[in-house]
């Protein structure tokens, strides 16, 4: 029980009015970082942090890590109102939430996807609150071999739990790791069909083409439909909380599959982005209503935002007990722990014992606060959908585009917006899944080189992939996954033959 009187102690530390004080703008600031697409919880951090310089080393990570809350929650609502994803890991969010909206159902999907997220974020501050020296060590068996059987295992399970076509999802995917390939080899350093752009070097980024894809492509799907937001007679009010929270128990194992997911995810460290992923595609195939996902299904927001928040959440717990940051705002943070002159690893936890438990104490109170926060302006938010199209739409498109432009301060991401917009709308017109290509464009360099370096480890020899029961189980289940959908018209063959007379 030495942990439940160093949280206690935690807590003394982080209930100062100072403190409080902090957790509050933290999370406006947050959720403002999160809404804007483009900036995203990593800039926001980094571009913050040097505020944070004449504080205590507490204040200022309680401060920081609530803009990360914040981000996390507000992430969610331009995808559920606008189809745009504000930070990378909602792009699962708008396929079921974006749909509820346009049902005038914005009020219950903003609601689901904010307590979601508080759920996963809240049990994995439990799980970094008492597992944090088991978990540390587990994470430390994940080398490269074991990075790309994650990254294998989170392509594949597109493949086997879609309900589309295999080969569209395929494609797909083959287009995202197209794309993902276009730059700077960072293993050689060589040129990969840049054309001789020096622009073209850096690569597509990821949030221009998500910015692009479900942005602008569904500005021009709702063009064709009589210019018109099908959500703007959504009835909206505070009983609308309480009347999905009376609705949300029924998502009990979607959510534990979630929180599962999520932590696994952001320990290893895969991230908050396939988490969400891949917890929305089991979902979809294990619930009895997978046939509604992509219609407004209201479990379908939930899935990928409770893995996503337990995954964010999570990621910080490698940072803390290993120095190895398991996302990019981790990493961000990480930078900040060493200019305030902490050395982040196992001794933290015994040296810096105020630091490390007034941290674990603030992410309760923050996600705590965070909710509120959220859950107090869903009216706000979703008052929105009644302004008109014609008014709306150009201020979309504005806010798309100076999203665009941030990520690399370049026109070139603003024109790449508007094709990969195009693009959306002729999958979208096509029937082919967005988010396989949107998946292998984030993970395509990661798991390209996680790859590389394991064959470098092996020299050359595909047997590393199952070297030990780690590494060779996600193996073995990603290739499951993969025949999967083939092997189902075999068995249902099989199944189809008389029996003997």
């Amino acid at each position: 029980m030495d942990e439940l009187q160093s949280l206690l102690h935690g807590f003394a530390i982080a209930l100062t009015w100072q403190n409080l004080m902090l957790m509050f703008l933290g999370i406006v600031l947050g959720v403002l970082i999160g809404v804007l697409p483009g900036l995203g919880g990593a800039n926001g951090i980094a571009i913050l942090l040097p505020l944070t310089f004449t504080m205590s080393p507490t204040s200022a990570i309680i401060l920081l890590s609530c803009i990360y809350w914040g981000a996390l929650f507000g992430g969610a609502i331009t995808s559920i109102l606008f189809n745009i994803p504000g930070e990378p890991w909602s792009v699962a969010t708008t396929f079921d939430g974006h749909p509820m909206a346009r049902q005038g159902r914005a009020g219950e999907a903003l609601t689901a996807a904010f307590t979601g997220s508080f759920i996963g974020a809240f049990f994995a501050v439990v799980m970094i609150t008492f597992l944090a020296p088991m978990v540390a060590q587990f994470a430390l068996r994940f080398g490269p071999p074991e990075y790309f059987a994650v990254y294998l295992l989170a392509f594949c399970s597109f493949v086997g739990m879609g309900k589309g076509s295999p080969w569209k999802t395929i494609a797909a995917m083959m287009l995202g790791f197209a794309l993902a390939a276009v730059g700077m080899d960072t293993v050689t350093g060589q040129l990969r069909m840049t054309f001789g752009s020096t622009e073209l070097m850096r690569g597509f980024d990821f949030l221009v083409a998500v910015i692009g894809l479900f942005g602008i492509g569904e500005i021009l799907l709702t063009m064709e439909e009589g210019l018109e937001f099908k959500g703007r007679s959504a009835k909206i009010n505070a009983r609308v909380v309480w009347e999905t929270w009376k609705q949300l128990p029924r998502f009990w194992a979607t959510s534990i599959r979630g929180v599962l997911i999520g932590c696994w995810m952001g320990v290893t460290p895969g991230g908050a982005t396939p988490a969400s992923f891949m917890s929305y595609g089991v979902a979809r195939q294990v619930s009895k209503n997978g046939h509604n996902f992509g219609k407004g299904e209201m479990e379908g927001v939930v899935a990928p935002e409770v893995a996503a928040h337990a995954a964010g959440t999570s990621a910080l717990l490698p940072m803390l007990a290993l120095g190895i940051p398991g996302s990019p705002t981790a990493a961000v943070l990480l930078g900040g722990l060493l200019i305030w002159g902490l050395q982040p690893g196992p001794l933290l936890f015994v040296e810096q014992k105020d630091f490390v438990w007034g941290l674990i104490a603030s992410m309760y109170l923050g996600n705590i606060v965070g909710l509120i926060v959220v859950l107090t302006t869903v009216p706000l938010f979703a008052a929105i959908l009644r302004i008109p199209f014609s008014i709306i739409a150009p201020v979309i498109i504005v806010v798309c585009a100076i999203g665009a432009y941030t990520v690399n301060n370049a026109m070139l991401d603003v024109w790449l917006m508007m094709l990969f917009g195009v693009a959306g709308y002729v999958f979208k017109k096509l029937d082919y899944p967005m988010a396989p290509m949107v998946l292998a464009l984030v993970l395509g360099d990661r798991a390209e080189d996680s790859f590389r370096q394991a064959m470098l480890m092996s020299q050359g020899s595909l047997s590393i992939l199952w070297q030990n029961w780690l590494v060779g189980s996600i193996s073995a289940l990603a290739i499951a996954l993969l025949l999967w959908p083939f092997l189902a018209p075999l068995r249902a063959r099989f199944k189809a033959r008389p029996g003997p007379a």
